[in-house]
């Protein structure tokens, strides 16, 4: 009877491609800190809640 003896190796290496792809490392890329973000939405809110500019006004005859 034949045995296969290289399947715990591939097995081995399979499933330690399939845990690096399961846990990637940190993407690169630009993280906020959480007072910009504050800043950013207290100034969004400022600008939203803020009257609207003055229209000039049209002389009606």
């Amino acid at each position: 009877m034949v045995t296969d003896r290289t399947a715990p190796v591939e097995t081995a290496a399979l499933a330690a491609e399939v845990e690096g792809l399961l846990e990637p490392a940190e993407a690169d890329g630009v993280f906020r800190d959480t007072r910009e973000c504050g800043g950013a939405l207290l100034l969004a809110a400022l600008l939203l809640i803020s009257p609207p500019t003055p229209r000039p006004k049209t002389d009606v005859r």
